[in-house]
C-alpha cells in the first residue's frame, strides 16, 4: 500500500501546484489568455482544493509511520512551513479574482501576488525533493 499512498501524494501535490500555477501564470498574463480569469478559476479551483485534500491525506498516511525521522529532517519542516503560505496566498488569489478581473488593468499588488505564490510552490517542491534525499 505504501508505493499506492506515495503515488497518490505526488500525483494530487502536482496537481495542486499545477492548477495554481496556471491561475498565477495567467495572473501574469503568460498564461490562459484565451479564457477569462474567472472562467479559467472556475474549471481549476474545484481540481486545486481536491488536489490539497489528498495531498494533504495522502501525506499524514506516508508520514505517520515514520514520524520520529521526519521530525529530525529540516527540509521537512521546511516544506511544511511553506506550503501554509502558499495556501493562504491561493485563498487571497481567489477571494480576490472577480474584484481584480473586473478593473481596467490587473492590479500590481495582483502579479505580486501571483509571483510570490508561483515561487512559494517552486519553493515548496525543492523541499519536498531534498526530503527524499535527506
Amino acid at each position: 500500500m505504501s508505493p499506492a499512498v506515495a503515488v497518490a501524494h505526488f500525483f494530487s501535490f502536482f496537481l495542486l501546484v499545477g492548477t495554481i500555477a496556471v491561475i498565477d501564470l495567467r495572473l501574469l498574463g503568460l498564461a490562459g489568455r484565451r479564457q477569462t480569469l474567472t472562467q479559467l478559476a472556475e474549471q481549476l479551483f474545484p481540481w486545486t482544493w481536491t488536489g490539497l485534500g489528498i495531498a494533504v491525506l495522502s501525506g499524514f498516511f506516508m508520514f505517520a509511520p515514520e514520524a520520529a525521522s521526519f521530525f529530525y529532517n529540516a527540509f521537512f519542516w521546511v516544506k511544511l512551513l511553506v506550503i501554509l503560505p502558499g495556501v493562504v496566498f491561493a485563498l487571497i488569489v481567489q477571494r480576490n479574482l472577480r474584484r481584480w478581473e473586473e478593473l481596467p488593468a490587473m492590479p500590481f499588488l495582483a502579479k505580486l501576488a501571483a509571483f510570490i505564490s508561483l515561487a512559494l510552490w517552486i519553493g515548496v517542491l525543492l523541499a519536498a525533493l531534498e526530503v527524499a534525499n535527506y
